[in-house]
């Protein structure tokens, strides 16, 4: 079954309910609110909604969690019941308060149990909703971020420094709720005997004032440690995808020395961070029991003076003990603290980006389009002050196609990359069908230009997914069609698993050519009413592209298309060419006028065949 790739369809098809990859959607439903974006917010704050939305388990579980401490500090009172009655006074059964003891410690366990559950599933939730508002929020910035940042940062933020976060919003809670439950315990404290209580509590502004001590000397060393681990992730995937390269120039032991300096890094930097806790945790830890040893001391010489009984100070220890919990958990909890603040924050340097290509207010959507493009005196510079386009001015009527040929860096990519406004213009317009390109909403625009790299980029799915990933809906007969367009069928079929075969990371098990003709397959599908061929064939075997270049011929005929090429092979299927020099239009007309008019035209066709060769 033929179809027809005619440019008057809708582009892209109908794929607002299906997944990009062409798989089933996800049960998980997303993240149902936003990180707040006030910046003058306390980190905690401006994440708090994102856990607010899970706010039904995470309230069973704490609801549940501080029944558990509630019942929890029933047992040392039953149990000095049980001493004072069954084994001084012998009023009750003494079995009959280890049955009640017994139960109250089952109820303890099972609410304990439950509410743990329910806080993990809150965590996890939350994690997963803050990597979700990550990645969206990397889909929604522009390409001059990616310029800048690199990936190993990005995925650094999306993995290690999320799960901090993860992990403080799981620890953070128990410890509030074990804070409740000494406030409780130092309640029934009070009712056992007041002095001891206040003698107990002498040791809790040292606490506090260490506390604050070490969340200060701590932070900076989180932040180090998240940020170097950031530089390793870095490395390895720089490594991972430059492989190639790597190994190409036996720079293996290079590269695993520039690992090993940068693991030297995080290892010094969590050496660190080993010995401000070895400074200051046993502060927290042993500062309890200083009080424990002081409640000892003089409740002892109470029960001596037969002010208190000997039951009544057993049950006070336990419940000392009980309060001293939350404090023997407070280093690791400002520790924690501390190391998701520093992960929160360097989260927050992301979603704090904004993209630089935005949509204006009123946008509206491109449609009918005929496909002409004007490019009205356009200057252009990258963020880094390099001007590629100094006054690039030039008009393509409706279903012309048109070569683009210049000198390496003289802006023929460049241009492909401003009308699809990967990139705004520094200066000037450019317009389709007489409507600014700024004025329409990106998703048509870019549904209505197709664009064919240079590099092709394929997923680690199967071919067919990888053809129909602009169309999700496609049939096959749709997506073998786009392959016989693109010549990659031949090819294809005599896989293993033909259309289900499944390319490695980046299409690296394929060859080059063959990753472009899927490349070329994908954009074709989409059915653009402009196509750019942004130097599309250069992987390819000159007679593989003759094969192309003949199917291309008839489907091109009906639609815009902007050729940057180099090859004459290429330039062949255009009716115009316009010849670039210095960001500017410097000659236009046909091949073979230029080769008559332009010595600069024949000595870019010459360097390039020479390149070729």
């Amino acid at each position: 079954m033929a179809i027809s790739f005619s440019p008057t369809g809708t582009p892209g098809g109908n794929s607002d309910s299906a997944n990009p990859l062409g798989g089933v959607r996800s049960k998980y439903e997303g993240p149902r609110v936003r990180i707040l974006r006030d910046q003058s917010l306390p980190w905690w704050r401006r994440i708090l909604p994102v856990i607010a939305s899970h706010r039904l388990t995470f309230l069973v579980a704490i609801v549940l969690s501080f029944v558990s401490l509630i019942l929890q500090t029933l047992v040392p009172n039953m149990l000095n019941g049980a001493i004072e009655n069954g084994l001084v006074k012998h009023s009750t059964a003494l079995h009959t308060d280890v049955v009640h003891i017994l139960i109250v410690g089952l109820l303890t366990g099972i609410s304990g149990i439950i509410s743990r559950q329910y806080l993990y599933y809150t965590a996890y939730n939350v994690e997963a909703d803050l990597r979700s508002l990550i990645y969206e929020h990397l889909t929604w910035l522009s390409f001059s971020f990616y310029d800048r940042v690199q990936s190993g940062q990005l995925i650094s933020r999306a993995n290690s420094d999320i799960r901090s976060v993860q992990a403080y919003s799981t620890f953070a809670p128990l410890i509030v709720v074990q804070c409740l439950g000494g406030v409780l315990a130092f309640c029934f404290m009070l009712s056992i005997s007041w002095v001891l209580a206040c003698i107990a509590l002498t040791v809790m502004p040292i606490l506090y004032f260490v506390g604050i001590k070490m969340r200060r000397v701590m932070f900076p060393v989180s932040w180090i440690i998240q940020a170097r681990l950031a530089d390793v992730a870095t490395i390895v995937d720089e490594n991972v995808n430059g492989v190639r390269v790597v190994k190409s120039f036996a720079q293996e032991e290079a590269e695993v020395n520039r690992l090993a300096d940068s693991a030297e890094r995080v290892a010094w930097a969590y050496i660190k961070d080993a010995q401000i806790r070895g400074t200051w945790s046993p502060w927290v830890q042993n500062l309890p029991q200083l009080g424990l040893a002081l409640v000892l001391f003089f409740g002892g010489w109470m029960v001596v003076q037969g002010t208190l009984p000997v039951s009544a100070i057993v049950t006070f220890n336990l419940y000392l003990l009980m309060l001293q919990a939350p404090f023997m958990m407070l280093g690791q909890l400002v520790m924690m603290g501390q190391r998701a603040r520093a992960s929160a924050e360097r989260i927050f340097e992301i979603l704090d980006e904004n993209p630089d290509i935005v949509e204006r207010p009123g946008a509206f959507d491109l449609d009918a389009v005929r496909g002409s493009i004007d490019f009205d005196h356009v200057r252009f510079e990258y963020a880094n002050g390099a001007e590629i386009l100094v006054d690039f001015d030039a008009h393509i009527e409706p279903g012309e196609t048109v070569a683009i040929v210049g000198r390496t860096g003289s802006g023929k990519s460049t241009v492909a990359r401003l009308l699809t406004r990967f990139y705004d213009v520094s200066d000037g317009a450019v317009s389709i069908d007489g409507l600014d390109i700024r004025d329409v909403t990106l998703a048509s625009l870019r549904a209505n230009v197709g664009v064919v790299l240079d590099e092709p980029f394929l997923f680690s799915i199967s071919i067919f997914e990888n053809i129909a990933y602009g169309r999700p809906d496609a049939t096959f007969q749709e997506v073998q069609a786009a392959a016989l367009a693109a010549n990659a069928d031949e090819f294809i079929v005599k896989l293993p698993e033909g259309y289900d075969t499944v390319v490695g990371e980046r299409g690296y098990t394929l060859s080059g050519g063959q990753r472009q003709r899927i490349a070329i397959a994908r954009t074709l599908l989409v059915n653009p009413p402009i196509l750019i061929l942004d130097d599309a064939t250069s992987a390819i075997d000159v007679h593989v592209e003759a094969g192309i270049y003949e199917a291309l011929g008839r489907l091109l005929e009906k639609r815009t298309t902007i050729v940057i090429a180099h090859r004459i092979s290429t330039i062949a299927l255009a009716s115009r060419v316009i010849l670039l020099d210095d960001g500017r239009v410097v000659a236009t007309g046909s091949h073979e006028e230029l080769l008559a008019t332009s010595p600069l035209y024949s000595q870019v066709l010459a360097q390039a065949t020479t390149e070729d060769q």
